[in-house]
Parts: C-alpha cells; sequence; structure tokens
C-alpha cells in the first residue's frame, strides 16, 4: 500500500516531541527556542539618563537662548556614565553631562554640546531645550512587569540583547534537537580516502547533517556503516545516549542487502512503507530504545534523501525545537518548461526559481534523476507535480516549495 505524504509527515510527528526544556546561560541560547514566556523584572531604562553628550539644564532657564543672544550658565558638575554619585542642578546652573549617564534632580533637559560653546566652567548655550530633550525616561523602553519575549521566540541576537538588557544571565529554552545522521552502505568511502571499483565517496551523511544544522538543530554525523548484519543495530545503540533523534540514509528499498529496512523491521516501534512521492518513495520510522528514541529511516540516493529530509523531516524537527510543524514555504510560479512525473505520486522537481516582471519562474535543471546530486547546488526550489497529473507544460503555474539557505 501507497500512502500519502500528509499521513506519513503525520506519522512521523506522532513518534517526537518537543526537546525538554532546560536552564541555558546566554552564551549558549543562541539558536533554541524560549520555552516559557519572559517578564522583565526591572524597568529600562531603570533611571533617567542623557540621550546625548551635552548640558543637563532647567529648561526653564534656557527658554530664551538665542544664537545672538546665548544664555550663559556656570557649570556645576561633570556628570559621566556610570556615575553613582548624587547630583543636583540648581535655577541658574547646568552639569555638564555624557551619553548614558543618569540626570540630576532639578534638571528636566538636555542641551546638546553642539547647541553650545563647550565651555567647562561656564557654557552659552545658543537654543532652548524643552523639558525632555535629549532625556531617555525610565521605563520609556520597557516597564517594570512587562511582557518582553514569548514562549516560542527563536532566540537570535536581538533576543539576547533584550534578556542581557533585563538583567538575565540564563533563559529557560528549548535546546537544539541533537540529530545524528547515519549512512549504510558497504560501497562507501569517506572522502579524500583512496577510492575503488565500485565504491562512492560518502556525501548522504555530510549533507543531511549540514540540512539539519540549516534547520536550527545540533547535527552528527556519525561514521558511516556497511551491509553486515547486527552492523546498524549496533551503530544505533551506539548513537542513542546522544541523540535526541536519529536519521538514518540508505538501505531501506526492496534488495537483498537493505540492511536498514531488515534489521529493524524486527522492532514493533519500526514501520516500513511507500510513499506517492517522487523521488523518495521508501520510507521508514519509529522508535527505538528504551526511552524511544525517534528514527527516521531515508533512501540511499542522494537527492532522494535530500527531498525526504526537506518535505518529511523537517516538520518533525521544527516540532522537538518547540516550533510548529509548519512545511517549507511555497509560492505559485510558472515552468519555462515541461515537467513528467509517474502516475500516483507527488513528484519534487528541481528548479531554479526566480522573479520577472509579471511574477514567479521556475526553471527545471536537466538533470532531475535522484542520483544526480551536482545539480542540487544550482537549485533554489523543488516544484510540485500534483499527484493527479502525469506532466505538467511549459508556462503551467503549479506549487513551487522554497528550499531553506544558510
Amino acid at each position: 500500500m501507497v500512502k500519502s505524504v500528509e499521513q506519513h509527515i503525520a506519522d512521523i510527528l506522532g513518534v517526537v516531541r518537543p526537546v525538554a526544556p532546560i536552564e541555558l546561560d546566554l552564551q549558549r541560547v543562541h539558536g533554541a527556542v524560549l520555552a516559557e514566556d519572559v517578564h522583565s523584572t526591572v524597568s529600562l531604562p531603570r533611571f533617567d539618563n542623557s540621550a546625548m553628550d551635552g548640558y543637563a539644564v532647567r529648561s526653564a532657564d534656557v527658554a530664551a537662548a538665542r544664537e545672538d543672544a546665548p544664555v550663559r550658565l556656570p557649570v556645576a558638575a561633570d556628570i559621566a556614565a556610570g556615575d553613582s554619585a548624587v547630583h543636583t542642578v540648581l535655577s541658574g546652573h547646568c552639569a555638564r553631562i555624557m551619553t548614558g549617564a543618569p540626570m540630576p534632580s532639578g534638571a528636566d533637559a538636555v542641551v546638546p554640546v553642539e547647541w553650545t560653546d563647550g565651555g567647562q566652567a561656564e557654557v552659552a548655550i545658543h537654543r532652548p531645550a524643552a523639558a525632555g530633550n535629549a532625556v531617555r525616561p525610565e521605563g520609556g523602553d520597557v516597564l517594570k512587569g512587562d511582557l518582553v519575549l514569548r514562549e516560542g521566540a527563536r532566540i537570535g541576537a536581538a533576543e539576547i540583547g533584550v534578556l542581557a538588557a533585563i538583567g538575565r544571565r540564563s533563559a529557560p529554552v528549548r535546546p537544539k534537537p541533537r540529530v545524528v545522521v547515519l549512512a549504510t552502505g558497504e560501497e562507501l568511502v569517506e572522502p579524500g580516502e583512496p577510492i575503488g571499483p565500485g565504491q562512492i565517496w560518502e556525501s548522504n551523511g555530510y549533507m543531511l547533517t549540514a540540512a539539519a544544522v540549516d534547520a536550527g538543530c545540533a547535527g552528527y554525523r556519525h561514521a558511516f556503516v556497511g551491509d553486515e548484519p547486527g552492523a546498524v543495530m549496533a551503530a544505533l545503540e551506539d548513537v542513542l545516549v546522544q541523540a535526541d533523534i536519529v536519521i538514518t540514509t540508505g538501505g531501506v528499498s526492496m534488495g537483498a542487502y537493505d540492511v536498514v529496512k531488515e534489521e529493524l523491521s524486527r522492532l514493533d516501534t519500526m514501520r516500513f512503507e511507500k510513499v506517492a512521492m517522487e523521488p523518495g518513495k521508501p520510507q521508514g520510522y519509529g522508535t527505538v530504545g528504551e526511552d524511544a528514541t525517534p528514527v527516521i529511516t531515508l533512501p540511499g540516493n542522494p537527492v532522494s534523501a535530500f527531498v525526504s529530509f526537506q518535505i518529511l523531516v523537517r516538520p518533525a524537527l521544527q516540532r522537538m525545537r518547540g516550533l510548529p510543524p509548519e512545511p517549507l514555504p511555497a509560492v505559485r510560479a510558472r515552468l519555462t518548461e515541461s515537467v513528467a512525473s509517474p502516475p500516483g505520486r507527488r513528484s519534487y522537481r528541481r528548479v531554479v526559481l526566480d522573479q520577472v516582471q509579471g511574477g514567479a519562474v521556475a526553471t527545471p535543471v536537466a538533470r532531475q534523476a535522484s542520483h544526480q546530486l551536482g545539480a542540487l547546488a544550482e537549485i533554489n526550489a523543488l516544484a510540485v507535480v500534483p499527484e493527479e497529473l502525469t506532466e505538467l507544460p511549459a508556462g503551467a503555474e503549479t506549487e513551487v516549495v522554497l528550499l531553506p539557505r544558510p
């Protein structure tokens, strides 16, 4: 029986769960997802302070200042950023003040130094400054108790800045899921090593590990294993302690040496099925071990593995991060050339998507076979041919899935 793409995605989502939240230091939260709302325990700014270098004044004292008739005030104090002393500006006086320095009591405005002669003992002020001019009021950014970050926020540079600004040294987050990628195949050789007849350099493990990182996870490539009996189970047992999810590639078809399917089919918790998609028809999913660690098994053909990851696996990784398990974004685009599809299967054709006058156009690459990896580096999208069609002619409009880029 062949199942739909949507059903297989739903089945995979059924075996994954969000990673348990932990408290992480600000140096380690980048890329994680916030596990609960964060409210500020302080107001920002915490005190009235100067927005510019200049002079803290009583606005009434400088109301009459003009270019041709400056107001002259004695400078009673110098206030630098970080100054913890108590300062007061009396009527008819001012204080020289630096950006970020606390406003002295009595002063209600800052005259920028550019409006003055820059005097140190006495200053000539050439323009009036209204109350509040160049003053950052306490709580003008954030009030104590304000919600500053919502649960589910992806922690990037701005979010880390907010957390630090309100005095947080750590945050409750769902850490990046640890994704272990395991390639299988007796023909595999490590890149850079000598290669013999019938052998290929292992590329899927590197590709899928990078794809996991692109999806916001911590990716780890395990050394590939051959087709010996017991090899896959031994490798899985080795990585379960460090994995939140395991992705295998290879060994899931109908052949005599499809060791992943052969070994894992013995487990009641694993399923191997055919999905109505092309490339990527043979698929598997389930859990392994006492902790029910999710295991997703992908085909060995490079393009099949890549497309399967983007369409089937990525939503599951989003759920594990604590995010909605949404598919990749898609647009409608016009095909510049015709594309074919096997009957009854949803095809994902590699295309280059461009924006032109009149809308988006998708140009299929010439090499579309599931083993032809080279064209992946040329494309930025996948054009979808629905199951009920066997061909889309040039000029037809169809859904085009946008591929992620680092």
